[in-house]
């Protein structure tokens, strides 16, 4: 039987379709194709987190965010960034789209055509997830340490709430930055430097 419940803190949907419905990778970008003003992801077990747009301060500070991790990879030259509505297919089987994601050029280069036009099935070398209103907390450190999981080699989750910074690296513990006015993506990232002033005050 298809369920939807919502989860405490909505408006997020949590839809498990196993094993009632199974989706293959060509059905499930389809069903995100026909449903685009929603943002959906899928995690490793099938089942669909579906959210609706953000609102107004989330949408400026994700517009700020990529702004400034596109800028710099044209700059750099070594990767490419993808925004909020880029999917990729990580190993562990789930589709995740965080706020803002850099990849390798050389990584990309082994994709073909028609990979590129779905969602990457990679795992981004670099993502950040910004929090909003409705998000917990506990539900993005998880989907944090399962990209760090998957082969990211760095992670921003970014809490204006709070005005904290919590970075993941593979085989580190986590970190905590209290208040920065900036966060730097080195060395993984030489010369990001992302200003936080627009992000803890957005509007």
């Amino acid at each position: 039987m298809l369920t939807a419940q919502p989860t405490d803190r909505p408006p997020y949907i949590y839809l498990r379709l196993s094993p009632a419905i199974e989706m293959t990778e060509d059905q499930f970008f389809l069903f995100c194709q026909i449903n685009k003003e929603l943002r959906i992801e899928r995690t490793a077990k099938g089942d669909l987190i579906i959210m609706p747009p953000t609102g107004g301060e989330t949408s400026h500070r994700n517009s700020d965010l990529t702004t400034a991790l596109n800028s710099w990879a044209k700059q750099d030259g070594g990767g490419v960034a993808f925004d909020s509505s880029g999917g990729f297919r990580l190993p562990d089987g789930s589709m995740r789209s965080p706020d803002a994601a850099w990849v390798r050029r050389s990584r990309l280069a082994g994709l073909t055509p028609e990979e590129k036009k779905k969602f990457l099935p990679l795992c981004p070398d670099f993502v950040v997830e910004l929090r909003s209103e409705n998000d917990r907390l506990s539900d993005l450190q998880e989907k944090m340490q399962a990209y760090i999981d998957n082969g990211a080699q760095l992670g921003w989750l970014i809490d204006p709430q709070e005005r904290r910074v919590y970075v993941y690296r593979p085989q580190h513990e986590v970190e905590c930055l209290e208040n920065p006015s900036s966060v730097s993506g080195e060395p993984e990232l030489p010369g990001f430097v992302l200003a936080l002033q627009e992000i803890w005050e957005p509007l």
